[in-house]
């Protein structure tokens, strides 16, 4: 019974949703030719969206529209209500690439397309209905997805499981947004522009310091600053190095030392897309992050600081045993965080094992799979 009241109330605080959504299903005609894309937390197309987007666009035929905005905390007017909830009804394909609580209110007309190109590759930290025993007991969210990719066919059931689908939803067509690692114009052109826009960043080896948040969400993200030592760790790098601090866009805090004021550290946070510093990237320098997959493919030193892996354990956990994630050193004391990254030793054979396991679908092809299987190649 409570399970039950759960979802009714799910249901009545998308009531003006609902009610829209089924007006425009019995005013407007289901087009096999429309595509709409929408986001809750970008308020442009990027990732695999924009991917995705570039390719359908490409064939000529169909009409696209966009749906978008920058976080869950920007409201929709009523016009733009009415706007999003018609062009749900109208477009045999939707496609969403993270969490998106408006539409799974709606019982979708029969023949719709939703389509979740997940923003984020491999399985790494468990999310959705994998972090609940019992996750189809108490909320819709998630469960009508009619397609999901990912990034091999050994991860299928788990991104099953996290959103609470069938396995035979879940495809593994490789991840769009990755293509452009396996496009060498492309990784000449983004390094000649970034160390044009950033000059600085010229005749040093790059540190890439990317951890990801902790907390549940983008309203209570935060990462505990006082286990990295920023002043300390310039003064003995940066004679050869430098380092690009990129925050995950959740992280609400920020550190007491003014890295603005240290020419060590170069802010890229408000770079939204990681993907493309990874070309210039030296050291990564992460944790939780699933950018561990996209890094992988550069075959280039890792270092996993981790000072809360047992807390984080325990409040979040991982699909797999963290040894199939860590393919450089795990540094739990920022005492030795300095000298692991000097060392920059690499495994490969772990890397191929990790890519095998994780990446395999992932062959600079992705994009045009998707399109063609969810548009039936056409």
């Amino acid at each position: 019974m409570k399970n039950t009241i759960k979802k009714i109330l799910q249901k009545l605080r998308r009531l003006d949703y609902i009610v829209l959504y089924k007006h425009y299903c019995r005013k407007c005609k289901l087009n096999e030719n429309n595509v709409l894309f929408l986001s809750s937390s970008r308020d442009t197309l990027s990732g695999n969206s924009y991917f995705v987007y570039e390719e359908i666009k490409k064939r000529k035929k169909y009409h696209i529209e966009t749906m978008l905005k920058k976080s869950l905390n920007n409201k929709y007017s009523f016009a733009e209500k009415k706007r999003m909830t018609k062009l749900i009804a109208s477009s045999k394909y939707v496609f969403i690439d993270d969490f998106y609580p408006i539409i799974y209110a709606l019982k979708l007309r029969k023949g719709t397309e939703l389509i979740q190109l997940w923003h984020a590759m491999g399985a790494y930290k468990k999310v959705g209905y994998s972090r609940n025993a019992n996750p189809k007991s108490y909320t819709l969210t998630h469960r009508n997805y009619t397609g999901a990719i990912v990034s091999s066919e050994q991860i299928r059931k788990n991104y099953a499981e996290a959103f609470g689908i069938d396995i035979s939803k879940v495809q593994a067509l490789g991840v769009p947004r990755t293509d452009i690692f396996f496009d060498k114009k492309y990784k000449e052109e983004i390094k000649k522009s970034l160390y044009k826009k950033y000059p600085v960043l010229k005749n040093k080896k790059i540190i890439l310091f990317a951890p990801t948040f902790r907390g549940n969400n983008i309203n209570d993200g935060y990462y505990d600053f006082s286990k990295f030592d920023f002043e300390d760790f310039s003064k003995q790098l940066s004679k050869d190095y430098i380092c690009i601090y990129k925050m995950h866009p959740f992280i609400n805090n920020h550190p007491d030392y003014d890295i603005k004021k240290d020419k060590f550290y170069l802010d890229l946070t408000s770079e939204r897309e990681v993907n493309n510093l990874l070309f210039i990237t030296d050291v990564l320098l992460t944790d939780y992050s699933s950018v561990i997959f996209e890094y992988s493919f550069f075959k280039k030193p890792v270092v996993f600081f981790m000072p809360d892996l047992e807390d984080y354990k325990n409040s979040r956990d991982f699909f797999y045993p963290l040894d199939n994630y860590t393919y450089g050193p795990i540094v739990t004391d920022y005492k030795d965080l300095v000298n692991t990254i000097k060392e920059e030793k690499i495994d490969l054979k772990k890397i191929e094992k990790f890519d095998n396991f994780f990446c395999s679908a992932c062959d600079g092809k992705s994009t045009k799979r998707v399109v063609d299987y969810y548009l039936k190649g056409r």
